[in-house]
C-alpha cells in the first residue's frame, strides 16, 4: 500500500532509474541531482520495507519487488498524465493510432474522411505494423488506440469488435482456375498442389489462414510455398501476375476482383470469418475525442 510520504516525484525518479539502469542518467533526464534521486529511492525502500534495487560497482539488479513497483508506478504516472491532459483545454486533439495492414489500407481511407467532416479539429498520427506489433505497442502505452485483426488474452487491453471480414482464396485469371468457377468451393486436394504465397508471422491474416489449414488437416509443409510477403498489396500483385495463389482478406481484394484482375473463391470451413478490433488500455482515461472516434468507427460498420 502507498503510504503518506510517497509522491509522484519519487515514483518518477524510480521509474527513470529502472528504465535507464542508471542514477546519473535519471538525474540528467529529470533535471535534478543524483543525491536527490538516491534519496527518493531510499524513501521508497524504507516506506515499502523492501529492497528495490541492488547496485554494485559492476552490476545493477532490480529485485522482484522492484519490478512489481516499476509496473505499478508506470500505471500510476500514466493515469496522472492522462488526467492532466484530459483536463487541459489547450491540448491539441491528436490521436496516436496504431493500425495493422487491412485497417491501414482499406478501412481508414473509408472512415477518416467522413469522421473529419464531423470533427475538423481532430488529427491523427497513424503508425502501421502487423497485428501483434500494434497489440504490443498499445500494451506499452505507445498509442491511444489500435486497430487489429486478431485478439489476445492480454488482461490490460480492451478488445471491441467493429468489423467482420472473411478470408478467401485468390488466383490468377487463366483457363486452369476458370475451370473451377462452377464449383461452390475450391477443392482442397487441388489447393495443396498449387504454388502458394503466404503472409508473414504476426499478422492476423496469417493466423486465420493457418487456423483454417490446420482444421482442414493441411500442414504448412504440405504446401508448395513460393513466397512469403509482409503486405497484402504485394501478394495481390504477385497472384495477378501468375506467381501462385493465396488466402487473403476479402476486404483487401474487392478492388482487384471488381477490375477482373483476380479470381476469388470461397473455401469450405467455419473458421474463415475474422473480426477486426479496436483496442486500448483498460485503465486508460480516454479523452472525449478519442471516445468519439471509437463510437463513430463502431457505428460506421454496424
Amino acid at each position: 500500500m502507498i503510504g503518506e510520504c510517497m509522491d509522484f516525484k519519487q515514483l518518477q525518479s524510480y521509474v527513470t532509474v529502472v528504465k535507464y539502469k542508471s542514477f546519473t542518467i535519471a538525474a540528467e533526464m529529470l533535471g535534478t541531482s543524483q543525491p536527490t534521486i538516491s534519496t527518493h529511492i531510499r524513501i521508497l525502500e524504507e516506506e515499502l520495507n523492501s529492497r528495490l534495487l541492488i547496485r554494485t560497482a559492476r552490476s545493477f539488479e532490480i529485485t522482484p519487488r522492484g519490478w512489481e513497483l516499476y509496473e505499478c508506478a508506470q500505471n500510476i504516472l500514466k493515469l496522472r498524465e492522462d488526467m492532466i491532459n484530459r483536463w487541459n483545454e489547450k491540448e491539441s486533439k491528436v490521436i496516436q493510432l496504431g493500425v495493422s495492414t487491412i485497417p491501414s489500407a482499406y478501412i481508414l481511407p473509408e472512415v477518416l474522411p467522413e469522421f473529419g467532416k464531423l470533427h475538423s479539429d481532430v488529427y491523427f498520427v497513424v503508425n502501421q505494423s502487423d497485428s501483434q506489433g500494434i497489440i504490443d505497442a498499445v500494451h506499452k502505452g505507445s498509442y491511444d488506440v489500435g486497430l487489429v485483426g486478431m485478439k489476445t488474452e492480454d488482461e490490460l487491453l480492451e478488445f471491441q469488435s467493429f468489423y467482420q471480414d472473411r478470408m478467401v482464396l485468390i488466383t490468377p485469371i487463366n483457363e486452369h482456375y476458370l475451370s473451377f468457377k462452377n464449383q461452390k468451393y475450391f477443392p482442397l486436394e487441388s489447393l495443396i498442389q498449387e504454388p502458394f504465397i503466404v503472409r508473414e508471422e504476426g499478422s492476423g491474416s496469417r493466423k486465420t489462414a493457418s487456423l483454417f489449414l490446420k482444421k482442414m488437416g493441411i500442414q504448412e509443409e504440405d504446401l508448395s510455398i513460393v513466397a512469403r510477403m509482409n503486405d497484402q498489396e504485394s501478394i495481390k500483385n504477385l497472384v495477378a501476375g501468375g506467381l501462385g495463389v493465396s488466402i487473403i482478406s476479402e476486404k483487401a481484394v474487392m478492388d482487384y476482383v471488381a477490375e477482373k484482375r483476380l479470381l476469388k473463391f470461397e473455401l469450405m470451413g467455419d473458421c474463415l470469418s475474422r473480426q477486426f478490433y479496436i483496442i486500448y488500455q483498460k485503465d486508460y482515461i480516454l479523452k472525449n475525442y478519442v471516445k468519439d472516434f471509437i463510437d463513430y468507427l463502431i457505428k460506421f460498420y454496424k
